[in-house]
């Protein structure tokens, strides 16, 4: 009997004293919650358009909406004089000597004239008239004020002279008398007409709206950042400014700003916001050429956790004989807070569960956790089995190796951004360049799935046109 005793307290002994060295910890899970995905707002943007336009681009575009017959008089009876002009050769379009105050152009148009004069007398009722026909050739000198109004180029242009390349003559009334003194006069009777001509030419060449439409819908459709992480930018233009067109050199350079917010959105590719019937085109006296732009640097839970395991491999928690190693990380969102499941060996056995708010360090570029604690239940299970578990040092030591560097994710960031300002054409003719300063972090936001860093960059950026189409 008392051998029995002994049998059955030396093998609840060594129970017990397994017990006490090999532990097990089996906490209630926090169950992650559905965390919506983020829209992030910036505030407005201003981008700077600068346009440079060629003169021989002008020139091009008017000489292929104005040839042959310009124009057409074929009424004799009220005036004596029947008149029909045609361009003859290219129309030449040159800078004036242009200043700030005498923004203009000088256009030179050949042109051939079928000029038809009528003479005679009605007398007693009887009409006596003899028609004369002439060609001649010359060429006309216009000046241009130029000036930009409702996404169109406009010019006022005046008739400056005219050069006869021959001056034939026909006798009237027994003298001999100069073709270009009938035609001079007549001409100016239609000067008018010729202005007119020519601005609306290069008024229906210059209309720049459809061009400015269909770059702002390219820029304002969404496009991926980040293909993994199902980031999108969405451009949202709200306003158009453009300072007064000026003629530099052989150029005419016009300056636009273009508003915008700018959101990152994580998910589905999002729906554009562009509105082409709400822009208006505002004057400027001058335009920003800064951009401040948000990026985002998407790190998802599985990534963190990985790096997070990492920073655990090789360490060991407690004192003396009563240690624990983390073999694994888990993060998960619960309540506005980040659930950190530590998996674990050693004289605890399983799997413990710390909380915490996501901050950033701008020192070390590093999310870290600030007020870490276990979560009510594992902290209950912590004092029931290992009370040494559940210190405030131990969880310090732990603290520290939770934390992980963005620096990828800046530097991912930062190279995704400059694609876009490296010489890119979102559309033919269309070049986007610019450059960056430092990022600069702004707030750390959670979703269902990853930890998004808000960062807030500035720069410059041009976008020009060259080549009109």
């Amino acid at each position: 009997m008392r051998r029995t005793s002994f049998i059955i307290l030396l093998i609840t002994t060594l129970f017990l004293n397994s017990c006490s060295t090999l532990q097990k910890i089996d906490s209630l899970k926090p169950e992650p919650d559905d965390a919506s995905p983020i829209v992030y707002e910036t505030v407005p943007s201003f981008i700077n358009l600068p346009i440079k336009i060629k003169l021989k681009d002008i020139e091009n575009q008017t000489n292929s909406l104005l040839n042959g017959l310009i124009y057409e008089d074929n009424t004799i009876e009220d005036d004596d004089i029947a008149l029909k002009i045609w361009k003859t050769a290219p129309i030449k379009i040159s800078n004036n000597g242009s200043t700030a105050t005498n923004n203009s152009t000088t256009t030179v148009l050949p042109l051939k004239m079928e000029f038809k004069y009528r003479i005679g007398t009605k007398t007693l009722g009887i009409e006596m008239y003899d028609v004369r026909t002439f060609n001649l050739n010359g060429i006309v000198t216009l000046t241009s004020k130029v000036q930009l109004s409702n996404w169109k180029l406009n010019t006022v242009t005046t008739l400056k002279s005219i050069d006869w390349s021959e001056s034939p003559t026909m006798t009237v009334l027994g003298k001999n008398m100069p073709i270009t003194y009938l035609a001079n006069p007549a001409l100016k009777i239609f000067k008018t007409k010729i202005e007119k001509t020519i601005d609306e030419t290069i008024e229906k060449s210059m209309d720049f709206k459809p061009n400015v439409l269909e770059a702002l819908d390219k820029i304002s459709t969404p496009f991926q950042i980040n293909e993994a992480y199902e980031s999108w930018l969405r451009i949202n233009p709200t306003e158009i400014y453009a300072s007064n067109a000026q003629l530099q050199g052989d150029n005419l350079i016009m300056n636009m700003g273009l508003k915008c917010t700018m959101e990152t959105l994580i998910g589905r590719q999002p729906q554009t916001k562009f509105d082409s019937s709400k822009i208006t085109l505002k004057a400027a006296s001058k335009i920003p050429n800064q951009i401040t732009a948000n990026i985002i640097a998407v790190s998802s839970y599985n990534d963190a956790s990985k790096i997070m395991t990492k920073n655990f491999s090789g360490q060991e928690f407690g004192s003396g004989s009563k240690k624990i190693k983390v073999q694994k990380v888990d993060l998960w969102h619960k309540d506005g807070k980040m659930i950190i499941a530590l998996e674990m060996i050693g004289s605890i056995n399983g799997a413990i569960y710390l909380s915490g708010f996501p901050k950033y360090d701008e020192s070390r570029k590093e999310i870290y956790f600030d007020n870490l604690d276990y979560v009510l239940d594992t902290k209950s299970k912590i004092m029931r089995t290992a009370n040494w578990l559940g210190q405030a040092y131990i969880l310090k030591k732990i603290q520290q190796s939770c934390r992980y560097s963005i620096i990828p994710n800046l530097e991912e960031g930062q190279k995704t951004l400059m694609t876009y300002l490296t010489n890119y054409s979102p559309m033919h003719g269309v070049y986007v360049n610019g450059k960056t300063d430092a990022i600069r972090f702004e707030k750390i936001q959670l979703t269902n799935n990853a930890i998004l860093a808000s960062l807030k960059i500035n720069g410059t950026i041009d976008i020009t046109v060259d080549g009109l189409k």
